[in-house]
């Protein structure tokens, strides 16, 4: 009788939970490349095929940047290309040679091959979502890929407020003119005018958005996102020389839903209470002062996912 109760709460619980369009979201306070394992089998939802791990490989000064070391085991296991596109602005990454240096000098091709997506040019793929960018502009070799795992490194940054999976998926996986078209809000599909036309924030948090949904829709139920709270400044991994780390590493989350996943992480900054080596201030007041949060709301809107999660820790 006692298991038979048992399984009928668990149904019910399932049933709520579904009933309430709530996205699990899973979290562990270790951040081993171990847990980092564990956390991508709690999905499950096995990686298979030619998979991509998009990450963010950092600038050359930057020490944020998720640890070969950390995400080694991951990659491996799934038999993964680690994947990457150009940047659009000044630094070690805007061309291949130098994208390259940077990549041999942070140790990721030590761990797996690692692709430069844009490598051989870039295609348009469609986009849902058309009040600002008509398309997006992606590395073309995303079409090479049946699988992506999205590992995103959570952090502020200098003009979307944060990155989480929303902007690894939608600036990262755009080739260096598919960035210019996110920043512009369409107003430019190439580098050259990109700085020409800047200044519409929330028409760029709205073509991320826009942007993600589009790399979502290419592969389907076969892609996941997981986001690693550590080495958490106020600046992307995109920034050479980035603001001093004021808070403490907190854990891993993973889910099926981006939007979910950032906002879960959103809400563990804010929510956070300030202490000493633990200051949340600097990185709340980085993603309000650009609207950050905005580009989750408006993630929701277009249906790239939903906002209500339901945190589940996998730690004993």
């Amino acid at each position: 009788m006692r298991k038979q109760t048992f399984v009928l709460v668990v149904l019910c619980a399932a049933c709520c939970l579904q009933t309430w369009g709530q996205a699990a979201v899973y979290v562990t306070r270790e951040i081993t490349p171990e847990s980092l394992v564990r956390i991508y089998e709690s999905l499950g939802v096995p990686a298979t095929g030619r998979v991509a791990v998009k990450i963010s490989t950092g600038e050359e000064n930057n020490p944020n940047s998720l640890s070969p070391v950390l995400i080694k085991d991951l990659v491996r296991k799934v038999n993964g290309t680690i994947v990457e596109c150009n940047t659009a602005y000044g630094g070690k990454r805007g061309n291949i040679a130098d994208h390259r240096r940077v990549i041999h000098k942070h140790g990721y091709d030590s761990i797996a091959v690692v692709d430069l997506m844009d490598e051989e040019g870039e295609y348009a793929i469609p986009v849902r979502d058309t009040k600002w960018i008509k398309s997006d502009i992606v590395g073309s070799h995303l079409k090479n890929y049946d699988f992506m795992i999205n590992l995103a490194h959570f952090k502020g940054h200098p003009m979307g407020g944060l990155g989480g999976v929303i902007k690894n998926q939608s600036i990262g996986v755009a080739s260096a003119n598919g960035k210019a078209n996110i920043h512009t809000a369409g107003k430019s599909t190439t580098v050259d005018g990109m700085w020409r036309n800047t200044g519409n924030q929330d028409g760029f948090l709205e073509s991320m958005a826009a942007a993600a949904q589009a790399v979502a829709d290419v592969f389907g139920k076969n892609i996941i996102y997981i986001s690693v709270m550590n080495n958490m400044s106020v600046d992307c991994d995109c920034v050479d020389h980035p603001a001093p780390v004021m808070l403490k590493d907190y854990g891993i989350l993973a889910s099926t839903d981006p939007v979910a996943l950032d906002q879960a992480c959103v809400d563990i900054i804010f929510g956070m209470t300030p202490e000493e080596g633990n200051d949340n201030g600097p990185l709340v007041r980085r993603i309000r002062s650009k609207h950050g949060t905005h580009t989750i709301d408006y993630a929701e809107t277009i249906g790239l996912g939903s906002r209500k999660y339901n945190l589940i820790s996998i730690d004993k």
